[in-house]
């Protein structure tokens, strides 16, 4: 069976209440949030109706919350973009002294 993973990537403040009410039927209140749903004809129809707010992969099985959480977590520690250079500061007397 297969599944839409949809996720919010657009707020909707400032839109209608149908097109909020379509965001609340199909569980989505925060930007970045997933659900899961089944594909079938009534959330396809909700999705058309919010396409411009969602973005939709269709996958093999819902994730757990874990799994969910795990996909966003970034890996420990961090990357060294690139290495600068240290700056030599020279005290020196001013010429003409």
């Amino acid at each position: 069976m297969s599944w839409f993973r949809i996720t919010l990537h657009r707020s909707a403040i400032g839109l209608p209440e149908r097109t909020r009410g379509v965001l609340a039927a199909l569980g989505l209140r925060k930007r970045s949030q997933v659900v899961f749903h089944p594909v079938s004809a009534q959330f396809a129809g909700m999705i058309l109706k919010v396409k411009e707010l969602v973005k939709v992969e269709e996958v093999d099985r819902p994730l757990t919350p874990a799994e969910v959480k795990a996909e966003r977590t970034p890996e420990p520690g961090f990357w060294l973009e690139s290495y600068v250079a240290p700056l030599i500061v020279c005290w020196c007397k001013p010429r003409g002294t």
